[in-house]
């Protein structure tokens, strides 16, 4: 199915289409009464007696072929829920076959970019991946936006799509198979979005281990793909400003290794590279939208699988930090791969915060549902920072502890660190902590544990199933508000 949007000044006119109207919250239709015939206006105001008022938007079917949405406006309303708005306004129009809406803008609240927020919260939640459908559906919605407050800037149109576009590019990652989207795959497309102004490193096996990241190549070394850090680097200003750094675990396809996953829900595993994919989609979307700012995307792809070349427990590697981990878990892998990926990030770009993304642990489901990323760091402002730009979103975090105390759950006997705390418990946090360990200069840090915001079973406000897109909204509205 798709969308096809259109703006026009002029004013709406009573007609027999579909039409979205706004009114307040006590749903007062007297000022759209000039829309509608007075019969349907007659035939509204009888039925708003008995209809839940507390409900956001109402729809009234007049006739088999036209219907009318009335969508409350509160005062003060927030962005988010104006794109909720818009998401709850496609819930409506789905269903059925090719469809016109007029949808009249007289009526919102002076809020410069009122429709642009509505719109947007209305195509997030149309996303849909049925790249693997025979039967290909041609649905067709049309919507016609009229009115003097329906203009959007060029540059707001811009920051709109292009958002949307880094998300839609996220999800359609994190939806691919893995015999699909494997790590040699992905590094191909990551390649292809030099073409937006994107500078791309793609660091082969060979490389890798020139450099010595052990640690990401031990979890790759069972796969008879390849194994790659990749780096998309985004220069917006003419200055040489430290980067502002975003790395994200790319594990295309997670059996656990020899440390093996239950078979029920094993096929999740395709989206255990949803952190990579937010950082890839954040660079498209910066490139896109040409950000006022200097960031890197480094990404490790790996693949964990299982063979006579496989990663063994109880083996020992030495990191590209120098400090040697012993595998006492060979499912505990994402932080391996970003072990090397944040002090190579460090050492290289010597950037302003770094900011990580993993499905790393399922503790933190246990702990925070579907609800909150966890968030670990070692800065208050950055914390902060995130944490307000993740409520405007809606792609909330809830910080977590780090302490020195934990340290002690992952030292090792035979190495510098172990990779799981073999005592149990507080599995995200020791998790973290082993993170942390590779920071070598102090850079402010974040890590955020995605494992329950990533993909979604039974949908979200901003979304209709399966990828989210997690983090890209977020990390935009960060470099919005805070650094650009």
């Amino acid at each position: 199915m798709s969308i096809k949007i259109s703006f026009k000044k002029s004013k709406l006119e009573r007609t027999s289409a579909n039409l979205v109207l706004f009114v307040d919250e006590r749903f007062d239709i007297k000022p759209i009464k000039k829309y509608i015939s007075s019969l349907e206006y007659s035939y509204i105001s009888d039925l708003l007696k008995t209809s839940d008022l507390k409900k956001k938007l109402l729809v009234f079917n007049l006739t088999s072929k036209k219907k009318i949405v009335l969508v409350s406006i509160k005062k003060n309303i927030k962005n988010s829920e104006i794109e909720n708005l818009g998401a709850e306004l496609y819930g409506i129009i789905n269903p059925g076959k090719n469809s016109e809406y007029f949808i009249n803008t007289e009526n919102t609240i002076n809020n410069k970019n009122f429709i642009g927020y509505f719109l947007h919260g209305l195509k997030l939640k149309s996303y849909e991946f049925k790249k693997y459908k025979s039967k290909k559906e041609t649905r067709l919605i049309t919507i016609k936006v009229l009115g003097r407050k329906n203009n959007l800037s060029s540059l707001d149109q811009i920051k709109f799509k292009a958002l949307e576009q880094g998300t839609f590019y996220a999800r359609d990652l994190v939806s691919e198979p893995g015999n699909v989207l494997h790590p040699d795959e992905y590094a191909k497309r990551i390649k292809s979005l030099k073409k937006y102004g994107l500078k791309i490193n793609i660091y082969d096996q060979k490389k890798l281990k020139r450099l010595g990241m052990n640690a990401l190549l031990g979890v790759g070394q069972g796969s008879i793909r390849g194994s790659y850090l990749v780096t998309l680097e985004w220069k917006g200003t003419r200055n040489s400003s430290r980067p502002l750094a975003f790395i994200g675990k790319g594990v295309c396809f997670d059996t656990g290794g020899y440390s093996l996953k239950p078979a029920k829900f094993m096929e999740d595993m395709t989206y255990d590279m949803a952190g990579s994919a937010a950082v890839v989609g954040l660079m498209k979307n910066l490139a896109l939208r040409k950000a006022k700012i200097n960031a890197v995307g480094v990404v490790g792809l790996v693949e964990n699988m299982v063979s006579g070349n496989a990663q063994r427990p109880g083996d020992i590697v030495k990191s590209y930090s120098g400090k040697t981990i012993e595998i006492l878990n060979t499912d505990a892998e994402g932080r391996l791969v970003l072990a090397d990926a944040i002090t190579f990030t460090e050492k290289k770009f010597k950037p302003k915060f770094m900011i990580d993304l993993a499905t790393l642990t399922g503790a933190i489901i246990v702990s925070l549902g579907s609800e909150y990323a966890g968030l670990f760091s070692n800065d208050d402002k950055l914390s902060n920072e995130l944490i307000k730009a993740g409520e405007k979103v809606e792609e909330k975090l809830w910080r977590m502890p780090l302490h020195k105390n934990f340290d002690k759950l992952i030292n090792s006997k035979n190495a510098d660190m172990q990779n799981i705390n073999y005592v149990g418990g507080a599995g995200s946090t020791t998790a973290a902590q082993f993170l942390q360990r590779f920071i070598l200069n102090k850079t402010p840090w974040a890590h955020l544990d995605i494992a329950g915001m990533a993909f979604s079973k039974y949908g979200g406000a901003l979304n209709s199933g399966g990828a989210t897109g997690y983090g890209v909204r977020l990390l935009n509205q960060l470099i919005e508000d805070y650094y650009e």
